[in-house]
């Protein structure tokens, strides 16, 4: 076997192929790192045998552990479930003003809420309840259906205009298309706009607003949801106008709009999909957030 060209520059023998004039050089791989990959085949193959792999004519390789990491996870969660089954238990019977007041029993309905909410309200109503436009924030203390744990526990587990037509128990309130409708003329509803800034202590136009307030209490009726001073009903699903929270915008064009062709949310009813311990715990954990009504 004729003996390989070597380079001149280092000595090392030359694998024998050229591009343009460039010879390939003929460099072993480090020893260190031969025995590494050898040891990766080894602990794959491992592996491999251990558990499930390969598939069979009816069925798989099981391996000859006989356990996967599901089977391991399921063993988990069912000891955790065993170990708070006692308290899941205390949540579904007993009140929800007894679970606030036991303090043991409300820390944790409360990390239990906290990370159902995660999983199933920071879509909506964000990672600190804090909402977005749309949204409502159940950190403040404006609560359009009622910030008691009674108010908070029904708008859970039974959703707001959901499934209106099958779902009887769901809160549903519909504001009128007051513009889109033709019920108003849009003078009136450029003075009802001027009446509601006026209520929430935005710069206004004095004598339209006056105007406005004939409209609001008479020829539109807004006062039979939003109260007569704008401190909203919770009753009817009636939203506060005389602060500066505000669901979908509080600017002059904003509540025009709403006004002439209205928006409305929607929360799924939670009932079916999640336990009862789950919905209290949620429950518990959305009135501590800051704006629940009562202890």
């Amino acid at each position: 076997m004729a003996e390989r060209e070597r380079d001149e520059v280092t000595g090392t023998e030359t694998t024998g192929h050229e591009w343009d004039g460039i010879r390939e050089l003929d460099t072993p791989l480090p020893r260190w790192w031969l025995w590494t990959f050898y040891a990766t085949i080894v602990w794959g193959v491992g592996y491999m045998l251990a558990y499930p792999s390969l598939p069979l004519i009816n069925t798989n390789y099981k391996g000859f552990l006989g356990t996967t990491n599901r089977m391991q996870l399921h063993q988990e969660l069912k000891e955790v479930n065993t170990a708070r089954a006692e308290k899941l238990q205390q949540l579904e019977n007993l009140s929800l003003q007894d679970i606030r007041q036991n303090d043991e029993l409300f820390q944790f309905a409360n990390r239990m809420g906290a990370a159902a909410f995660k999983v199933n309200c920071v879509q909506c109503h964000q990672a600190g309840g804090q909402g977005a436009y749309g949204y409502p924030n159940l950190a403040d203390d404006d609560w359009i259906w009622g910030g008691t744990l009674e108010d908070i526990h029904y708008s859970i587990t039974h959703g707001i205009r959901y499934n209106p037509d099958t779902n009887e128990e769901t809160r549903t309130s519909e504001m009128p298309a007051f513009g889109k409708d033709q019920i108003l003329e849009p003078a009136q509803i450029d003075a009802v706009v001027e009446y509601v800034l006026k209520l929430s202590g935005q710069e206004h136009d004095a004598k339209k607003a006056e105007a406005g307030q004939t409209v609001y209490m008479e020829d539109a009726g807004c006062n039979g949801c939003h109260g007569d001073k704008g401190e909203g009903i919770k009753d009817v699903g009636g939203p506060r106008l005389n602060d500066q929270i505000w669901l979908f915008g509080g600017t002059r064009e904003e509540i025009r709009a709403q006004i002439f062709n209205p928006k409305h949310g929607v929360m799924p009813a939670w009932k079916g999909k999640l336990d009862k311990a789950t919905i209290k715990a949620l429950t518990i954990y959305v009135h501590s957030l800051g704006g629940g009504v009562g202890s």
